[in-house]
């Protein structure tokens, strides 16, 4: 049945029945008008049934059906597992190696005793050569000089400001733009009051027989020791690429890489110029099941970040005589109003989220048959897509991942308990959503607080300019101050650059792919690819040191091949420990990569 026929009403054939004789009551006015309303709100309703009808099942332009797989082939596309052609026989004899008992031993040595050595990275360090905790890294660098003996025999070695690495392995080819991988050496501080709380001590490096225990294990050490050990094994089988391989490893990404990767970032710069590497492989995600479908997400974006502190400044005086609202409370109303009001997150199609979502839709067998509807039915539907918006965001952690995000993290005030507090201040850390932007982040702050600051009679001061209070009265002279400002004297960071994942300029990104599919198929005995990993891109959530890289090459891709939904290989808290067959499949991943780009046809 049509919606036409559905809306018409049937009637019998023939003339209708005339009227009957009894007269009919009088109508008031009032109930003329209710009549009128009520006919107004059904016909209001009506259209909305029409054009819902019409877009998600009568419109002939939109002839998708998600039983219909064959039209969603251009979802989520998938490359095939890339096997080394003309480095087919080293990738065999590298991947039978890594197989056996005594690699295993040697990759469970090479971990554990880089675990071993604290390289903890605290914020607020002084500069290299005038504060004496960065010299911990010379007992790092030590070791991998003693670990990896062919790489320092081999490849070029620059330090950058004494502890940045940068490790060059010279091509054949040197016309060929070189192939970028970076890591950190650093680690995240262990807090003294959990070391209790660890099922081994935090730099014991602890081997279980299938876990290696302690900070760094999963972030980053296993990225930074798996490059090494993966490069110290083709060396020993004499293997000479054609590209170049450039290594360059900070040592301050857990506090911003301000000592590190930023400076590494100019003399890479200098060394290949701008734009003048084929792609560069950091840090990020891995694969883990979802919905009955291992999926593995190279992130191809970075959120932004902005860090605000509100300060509000009162008269002070003595306690016992306290004004309505000291500056403490009216910050925490001004925090209060801020919690409250969140950014609006809303899924853009074309977005890193978007992407990771239809891919679940296309390949995630488990996945609900109307979430999977709407999120197919999304690329052309705005009602599918809300719809797809709706359930999706009832997961919280993907919510924030979309948007615009506030946390107020810092906060204090006052200093004796008799004594009014005459500043009071937070800071609020946003992480922007790739739709967004600095600005705009700002623009939403100061708006939400225009309010507050009228009630309170505070002269307002945002990043330097003064903010007028449109229709909101301000007695003259002010009672106090509000003030926003960039915390810490920090700038913030925009969200960063999407790298291409479709298309001709996506070759990169495919070649990524099918190396993280041979890598997951090699190590399983899998042949072709029924059954194999699914890869989607994705989202970083936090910023790595590819934020000072940008200008090195368009495509960056953040992803380690770690084995996420371990119990244990966790970050930045207690007991991160990495399973010795995930580390192996590690090394086995970036031999995948290095071979597959050496020889492929990069621009």
């Amino acid at each position: 049945m049509t919606l036409k026929e559905v809306l018409q009403i049937p009637t019998a054939a023939g003339s209708l029945p005339g009227p009957v004789s009894t007269p009919l009551p009088s109508v008031s006015r009032r109930s003329t008008k209710a009549t009128l309303a009520l006919a107004i709100v059904l016909g209001l309703l009506l259209n909305c049934f029409r054009q819902h009808y019409w877009e998600r099942y009568a419109n002939p332009h939109n002839s998708i059906h998600a039983n219909n797989p064959d039209t969603f082939e251009n979802v989520c596309p998938q490359v095939s597992e890339l096997i080394p052609k003309r480095n087919f026989d080293i990738w065999e004899s590298l991947s039978a190696t890594y197989q056996t008992d005594p690699f295993r031993s040697k990759a469970v040595d090479w971990l554990s005793k880089a675990v071993q050595i604290p390289t903890e990275s605290y914020d607020y360090y002084g500069s290299v050569g005038t504060d004496p905790r960065w010299e911990k890294f010379h007992a790092f660098h030590a070791y991998l000089e003693q670990a990896f003996p062919l790489i320092h025999a081999t490849l070029d070695l620059i330090k950058v400001n004494t502890y940045g690495l940068i490790f060059v392995w010279k091509g054949l080819d040197p016309g060929l733009k070189p192939l970028l991988l970076a890591g950190h050496q650093d680690v995240v501080p262990v807090d003294p009051a959990t070391i209790d709380d660890w099922v081994h001590p935090p730099f014991s490096g602890h081997f279980d027989g299938s876990r290696i225990w302690g900070r760094g294990s999963c972030d980053d050490k296993s990225g930074v020791i798996g490059i090494m050990a993966a490069i110290e094994t083709m060396l020993a089988s004499g293997y000479e690429p054609t590209r170049t391989v450039v290594l360059a490893f900070g040592f301050d990404e857990e506090s911003r890489g301000t000592h590190g990767a930023k400076m590494l970032a100019v003399k890479l710069e200098e060394m290949f110029g701008t734009n003048g590497y084929a792609m560069l492989v950091d840090e990020g995600s891995g694969y883990n099941e979802q919905y009955g479908r291992v999926i593995a997400t190279p992130s191809i974006a970075e959120k932004g970040y902005l860090d605000i502190q509100i300060e509000v400044t009162t008269p002070g005086g003595h306690s016992s005589l306290p004004p309505p609202h000291t500056s403490i409370g009216i910050l925490a109303q001004m925090l209060v109003k801020l919690e409250a009001n969140p950014f609006k997150a809303q899924l853009a199609r074309n977005s890193p989220t978007y992407k990771s979502a239809q891919c679940l839709a296309a390949h995630a067998p488990d996945l609900p048959e109307h979430l999977k509807r709407d999120i197919l039915e999304s690329a052309y539907s705005d009602v599918a897509l809300r719809a797809a918006e709706d359930t999706l965001f009832s997961d919280l952690a993907f919510k924030n991942l979309v948007g615009t995000t506030r946390a107020i993290d810092i906060v204090g005030g006052g200093v004796k308990v008799n004594a009014l507090p005459e500043q009071a201040w937070a800071v609020v850390n946003h992480r922007i959503s790739t739709e967004s932007s600095i600005s705009r982040s700002k623009a939403s702050d100061i708006e939400l607080l225009k309010a507050l600051a009228s009630e309170f009679n505070l002269a307002y001061t945002a990043f330097g300019e003064s903010i007028s209070y449109d229709n909101h009265f301000t007695t003259t002279p002010a009672y106090g101050n509000l003030t926003l400002s960039e915390a810490f004297g920090k700038v913030g960071l925009e969200p960063a650059p999407v790298t291409p994942t479709e298309g001709d300029d996506a070759v990169p990104y495919k070649i990524l792919s099918g190396s993280i599919k041979a890598a997951f198929n090699k190590y399983r005995g899998i042949e072709g690819d029924d059954g194999t990993v699914i890869v989607s891109p994705g989202l970083m959530s936090g910023n790595t040191d590819t934020t000072y890289y940008w200008r090195l090459t368009p495509h960056i891709i953040r992803y380690g091949h770690i084995m996420k939904g371990s119990s244990y290989c966790v970050i930045h808290t207690t007991n991160e420990a990495m399973l010795i067959d995930n580390f192996v499949e590690i090394i086995q991943y970036f031999t995948a990569l290095m071979l597959n780009v050496d020889e492929s046809v990069l621009s």
